[in-house]
């Protein structure tokens, strides 16, 4: 938590502008944080700045506190931008520790909040019962789901900076695709040879699923890395990706056109997403995994801010384009691919939680914005997991009822949003 707020310290600590009047910043700078997909920066008419610090101080800069573009750099907006952002990272840190706290004491049956943090740190409650229910069910769980939505927000918000696309997410190119046809495949049973090495796959369990949807996601990526050597513009890159990923839900659907009515159902369960089925063991997989995504995230914070201003002017700071696009689309892959195969493809965190994270922040700069993201994709995963387990009944919600719940009507919000800053610009 320390190297949050440190984090935060520094980035908003950081010159955004010298003192008295601002420069005039090239006409792209003013663009929306995310724009359309269609959209391309042209090349600015004045002369750019040589280094990806002058990118981070623009995306700084360029934002005032409710987030629309402003040309106040004051040392007096710097400060409000600086307490803006410790207050927001910090109650996003009480809030998780809170929402997981909640997690671990309530489902079909209350354990009191005393009693949970008597097992946490280790000592004997009074009902011993209730450090199995802790350790082996609900601690697993909250783990579960404060990784998935970390990784999911921290992907989501990558896509939407990668392709200038407020409605891009972890899965536009495909991935969770090519992990739904692992798992299919191995729940389908193919015919032949291949049939003996899917049979004993599916025979192996959980364990079984997680290598197929993650064969099936890497597979995915793979052709992606591939067709992004050979293709120059990012828009015609998700095109790609999304025609992709509809080839890959149709063979998926054929699959289960040839699958016994047993076996399918088998496959619709996995599909609905849950954040229950992992154990500790998983979670020693899982974590790293997860760990090594948001290390890769937090190693594009830079380059992400540079991208902010349009890929040409980017090019003129120095930013080597491609190697940027390869190292994003491989983290934000592996971020999703992880969540996909331990936890089926979860819908929607990955396109809503980077819009409240940017409503939040009020600003665009990502040396902010990718850990707050990181916190409040935590954040909303633990509360919709607990909502998923209806508290004080013994039924179980899938989780992509919850998320699609909350993550639809944000997602009708930005299109309305868009739609009346288009018209506004007319």
């Amino acid at each position: 938590m320390t190297a949050l707020f440190r984090a935060a310290a520094e980035a908003s600590t950081n010159p955004v502008a010298p003192p008295g009047p601002a420069p005039t910043p090239p006409p792209v700078v003013a663009a929306p944080a995310v724009a359309s997909a269609s959209s391309e920066a042209p090349v600015p008419a004045v002369a750019p700045a040589t280094s990806l610090a002058s990118a981070n101080r623009a995306a700084a800069g360029s934002q005032g506190a409710s987030g629309s573009p402003s040309a106040s750099g004051s040392p007096g907006a710097v400060g409000r931008r600086r307490a803006r952002a410790a207050v927001v990272l910090g109650g996003l840190v009480a809030g998780l520790v809170a929402m997981f706290l909640l997690a671990l004491a309530v489902g079909s049956v209350s354990i009191p909040l005393d009693e949970t943090l008597r097992v946490l740190v280790g000592s004997e409650p009074h009902d011993h019962r209730w450090t199995i229910v802790i350790r082996e069910i609900r601690l697993p769980r909250a783990l579960t789901a404060a990784l998935a939505g970390a990784a999911l927000g921290v992907a989501g918000l990558q896509m939407q900076t990668l392709f200038r696309n407020p409605l891009a997410d972890p899965y536009s190119l495909g991935v969770s695709s090519g992990a739904s046809f692992g798992v299919a495949a191995v729940v389908a049973g193919v015919g032949g040879s291949a049939g003996v090495f899917t049979a004993g796959v599916a025979g192996s369990g959980r364990f079984g699923v997680v290598v197929a949807a993650a064969v099936g996601a890497a597979a995915v990526l793979g052709a992606v890395l591939v067709l992004a050597q050979w293709v120059r513009s990012v828009v015609t890159l998700l095109v790609i990706g999304v025609i992709l990923n509809s080839a890959v839900s149709s063979l998926v659907s054929l699959l289960l056109t040839w699958t016994a009515p047993e076996r399918a159902v088998q496959y619709w369960i996995w599909s609905l997403g849950s954040f229950s089925g992992t154990s500790n063991s998983d979670l020693a997989v899982f974590t790293p995994i997860v760990g090594v995504g948001l290390g890769v995230a937090l190693l594009t914070v830079k380059p992400l801010n540079a991208l902010l201003l349009g890929e040409n002017y980017a090019r003129t700071l120095g930013l080597r384009l491609r190697r940027v696009r390869v190292v994003t689309l491989v983290g934000a892959s592996v971020l999703a691919g992880s969540v996909t195969a331990f936890c089926g493809p979860v819908a929607f965190l990955g396109i809503a939680v980077p819009h409240i994270a940017r409503r939040l922040l009020g600003s665009a700069d990502h040396r902010l914005l990718v850990p707050a993201t990181l916190l409040t994709g935590a954040l909303v995963a633990l509360a919709c997991s607990i909502a998923a387990q209806l508290p004080g009944t013994d039924q179980v919600l899938p989780i992509n009822v919850v998320t699609s719940l909350l993550g639809a009507p944000i997602v009708i919000a930005v299109l309305l949003r868009a739609r009346a800053a288009a018209a506004g610009a007319a």
